[in-house]
Order: C-alpha cells, then sequence, then structure tokens
C-alpha cells in the first residue's frame, strides 16, 4: 500500500507484515483465483467490480479514492476489502480505479470466509491481517488529521529484556506479536510466555482495568499495537477475533496452571 500522505517508517513494516500475511492465508484458505483485468478507470469503481469479493493486486495499482480525493494506492501483493459499509450510499462510498490500468486476482468473498471459520490457523491469519490493517488505516487517518490523539496506532522494536507492557499501567492498547517470544510476569515471577501471532493486553483493555502482569521481551520482538477502542470495534464487527482471542486466553491459562504446578512441585521438593 502507497499513502498518499507522509506517513513514519513503522507504516512501511506494517505493510511488509500485512502482504506476508496476506500470502499466507491465500496458502491455508487455498481458493483458485479468477483473473480480472481493469481498465483506466476515470470515476467511480472499476469494470467489473463487486462488492461480494475479494481482490488480490497482481500488478500495476489500484487507487482508492474518498469523496473525490485518492487517499491511498494498492499496490502489488495488497488485498483489496470493498467498502461495504459505504456502497449504499455513493456520498461516503469508497470508489476504486486504477489510472493506468492493473490486473488483479478476485475470490468470492462468502466462500473465503468460510474457509477462513473452518480452519483454526485460518482464523488467526485473519485477525492478525485485521489488526494489521487496522492499524494501517489508523496512521493513515492520523496523517490527515490535526487533532491530537492520547493513543495512536503503531509499529515497535524491543531488545531481550525490554519492558513491552508493565503491570499495574493503565491499559490503552492491545498488542499483536508479529515476531519473538515474551515472558509473563506477575510480582516479578514468570507465570507464561507469550509465541509469535498471539494477541496479548486485550483483557485489561476490555475490562477497563490496569495491567495485571508485565510482559518481557524474551527475544528481539516486533509488536502490532491497537488503540483499545478500535480493538473493541473489531471485535463487534468481526467474530473471527473473538475466537482467536479465546484461543489465545485459553493458551495462557494453560501456561499458567503449567507453571503454577512447576512452582508448588518445586515447594514440596525436600531440601538436600
Amino acid at each position: 500500500m502507497l499513502a498518499n500522505a507522509e506517513l513514519a517508517q513503522d507504516f512501511n513494516r506494517l505493510n511488509q507484515q500485512h502482504k506476508e500475511l496476506v500470502l499466507a492465508l491465500l496458502d491455508v484458505v487455498n481458493i483458485p483465483p479468477v483473473r480480472v483485468e481493469v481498465e483506466a478507470t476515470s470515476e467511480g469503481n472499476f469494470r467489473g467490480f463487486d462488492g461480494g469479493k475479494f481482490y488480490l493486486v497482481d500488478s500495476g495499482s489500484i487507487s482508492a479514492r474518498y469523496r473525490g480525493r485518492t487517499i491511498y494506492f494498492l499496490e502489488e501483493g495488497d488485498m483489496l476489502l470493498p467498502d461495504i459499509a459505504g456502497l449504499g450510499n455513493q456520498d461516503v462510498a469508497v470508489f476504486y480505479g486504477s489510472e493506468a490500468g492493473a490486473s488483479l486476482y478476485s475470490y468470492p468473498a462468502l466462500e473465503f470466509m468460510q474457509r477462513v471459520f473452518a480452519e483454526p490457523a485460518a482464523i488467526k491469519l485473519w485477525t492478525r491481517l485485521l489488526i494489521t490493517y487496522a492499524g494501517m488505516m489508523l496512521r493513515l487517518t492520523a496523517a490527515r488529521t490535526h487533532e491530537d490523539s492520547q493513543a495512536t496506532p503503531g509499529f515497535e522494536m524491543f531488545d531481550a529484556g525490554d519492558i513491552i507492557i508493565r503491570q499495574g499501567e493503565r491499559a490503552d492498547y492491545v498488542f499483536n506479536l508479529s515476531s519473538g517470544s515474551a515472558e509473563v510476569l506477575v510480582d516479578d515471577v514468570i507465570v507464561g510466555r507469550i509465541s509469535e501471532g498471539e494477541i496479548f493486553g486485550a483483557m485489561a483493555a476490555l475490562t477497563h482495568a490496569d495491567r495485571s502482569a508485565t510482559v518481557r521481551a524474551e527475544t528481539p520482538c516486533a509488536v502490532v499495537k491497537v488503540p483499545k477502542e478500535q480493538f473493541t470495534d473489531l471485535i463487534k464487527s468481526n467474530p473471527a477475533t473473538i475466537h482467536s482471542l479465546l484461543i489465545d486466553m485459553a493458551n495462557s491459562i494453560v501456561n499458567l496452571n503449567e507453571q503454577l504446578v512447576g512452582l508448588r512441585n518445586s515447594a514440596r521438593r525436600p531440601q538436600t
């Protein structure tokens, strides 16, 4: 995705991650695509545009226009998710076209999502893709507004030993561990670990409570963080996010139980 605005370097990292997630998701879903050739489009949506399909840009570029203004460009490897909400209202719809033409692959949205919901690995990829996409859109929005915001989306890198979230702090963000591994500590005691692809920090954000644990990078980590309000909206609009979140929470509980059993066994072991 190419933004028609000045954006920070972390937007490029999110963009690259988004493309990698798209390819991984398409590999799991495994639906044969239909090729669509897009002619130069001066206004409106390109000929053959279907709000019931997802599109992948194979070559060329697709522009997204809102109220007559180009907001961003989709390039090779980007997925076009039609603006379903705006299809019924031309005044607020997003229009997609190409100044010089492009080649796309189309996928039926209904069958695509049925396959996503049928495969746990696809659900996790879809959730990560949406979180990454939300981060990109929020950064794009932030670049176009002069209003101050207390919580802004971002992509951060942490070295081993760095604190990602700290116990007792206010929960403004929900996190997705893009790469690396992290430790979970309660009162400086390790009670679990977070693996690549897992969502964390959601419980405190959803319950409006302070952080109940510290998360410390065990290895170099790349983390996508999304403001809690945006994550709440994502949950309301996408049931797959709830499923993925429950899986990660269940894994956290299992890890915590195993850690507690280990601590209990250590306490019972006779001193020599």
